[in-house]
């Protein structure tokens, strides 16, 4: 299929600021691969690498196989798609998307016919004749897609594509770029702050941080089994509670939350002692009525409840002293009314959801070079 491409103790310093921190990734060829993580966290300069805008300050970049590290950009099979789209103003949808292939001197016929199937591909066959500024951003973006992907490249890089775009616009166009992607079955690398794009669109996901990996799985293996702090907080909404491991439990680990309240998790570093994060996420964290007893359930207070449409966001306060978010389905009953601020209840924290994380969390981004 090729399109597989390497990153290798790649490094890229800017002076006395390190920007891309001695990387290792592999993106298979034929994937949607996201380079999800904050402003400043290497993201974009990574992807420059590939691209060949920026060259590395050590490390390699391989396409196939092959070190791109000395080829110049306009030598490597890859095509760029930016935020902006730069599209040319004043050519019709047609000939932005011909542009590429009559500067590459490709035969007439062929342009025609590349160019047909191609914005047949992004549903703008249509629109051929219009120029960008009689089009919406949502078309502006497929007409950029289409200019790429009529050269055939290897790698497609996107860089925040959907940025521009209105919240629903985006989402609509999440599901249609993958769909896309898999019709085409060219690499996609693709570079978000956006959680949500990321876990929507992507076959893997590597979530950077101050010019590193952090980790690097399927949205369902970042999202449900983060391997540090930093990607369990960046990744989804997460209750991360302070705790200290006493000590095996079961097949998991048993956790002080404080105050001799003792838990037990059954996810991640189960072995870890001492002093670790306790994770669980919103949605998995059950409310029961005061005085329900049973393993892993705490007596609790409601501070809060925030109604969001599709879900009810509660807060309580544990007795513990720590401050923890449940997500609840709307049921029937409004939530807000069955539980007031003030009102006792009990917290249900499930073992099979309780993930024991340990280390540092990871320090906010300061280096520069998105």
């Amino acid at each position: 299929m090729g399109g597989e491409i390497q990153l290798v103790d790649l490094v890229k310093r800017f002076g006395s600021a390190t920007a891309v921190d001695g990387i290792n990734v592999t993106v298979p060829g034929g994937k949607f691969f996201s380079l999800l993580g904050p402003s400043g966290c290497g993201k974009t300069t990574t992807l420059r690498m590939v691209a060949g805008f920026e060259h590395p300050t050590a490390g390699e970049v391989r396409l196939d196989g092959v070190d791109m590290a000395g080829t110049p950009p306009n030598k490597r099979n890859v095509n760029t798609v930016f935020q902006s789209y730069a599209l040319f103003p004043h050519l019709k949808v047609y000939d932005n998307v011909a542009f590429g292939l009559r500067r590459a001197r490709v035969d007439r016929t062929q342009v025609r016919e590349r160019v047909h199937a191609t914005l047949e591909q992004v549903q703008l066959t249509a629109l051929a004749s219009r120029k960008p500024g009689q089009l919406s951003g949502g078309q502006q973006q497929r007409v950029a897609l289409a200019r790429a992907l009529v050269l055939k490249p290897a790698v497609l890089l996107l860089d925040e594509p959907l940025g521009a775009l209105d919240a629903k616009l985006r989402r609509q166009l999440q599901v249609e770029l993958k769909a896309l992607q898999e019709e085409v079955g060219v690499t996609f690398l693709y570079v978000t702050h956006d959680q949500e794009e990321a876990i929507t669109m992507s076959d893997q996901v590597a979530v950077m941080n101050r010019g590193r990996v952090e980790q690097v799985g399927t949205p369902r293996q970042m999202y449900e089994e983060p391997a540090t702090t930093f990607v369990a907080d960046f990744l989804g909404v997460s209750n991360l509670m302070e705790a200290r491991a006493t000590g095996p439990s079961g097949a998991g680990a048993a956790l002080d939350l404080g105050t001799g309240v003792v838990v037990q998790a059954l996810g991640g570093n189960v072995a870890a002692r001492g002093a670790v994060k306790a994770l669980i996420r919103p949605e998995r964290v059950q409310i029961e009525p005061a005085g329900t007893t049973g393993p892993n359930r705490l007596p609790a207070m409601i501070t809060r409840s925030v109604y969001l449409g599709n879900g009810t966001r509660v807060l309580m306060h544990l007795v513990t002293g720590t401050t923890i978010v449940a997500l609840v389905s709307n049921p029937d009953v409004d939530p807000a009314g069955e539980w007031p601020p003030g009102a006792a209840v009990t917290c249900h924290l499930p073992a099979t959801a309780l993930r024991v994380l340990s280390g540092p969390p990871a320090a906010a981004p300061a280096a520069p070079g998105a």
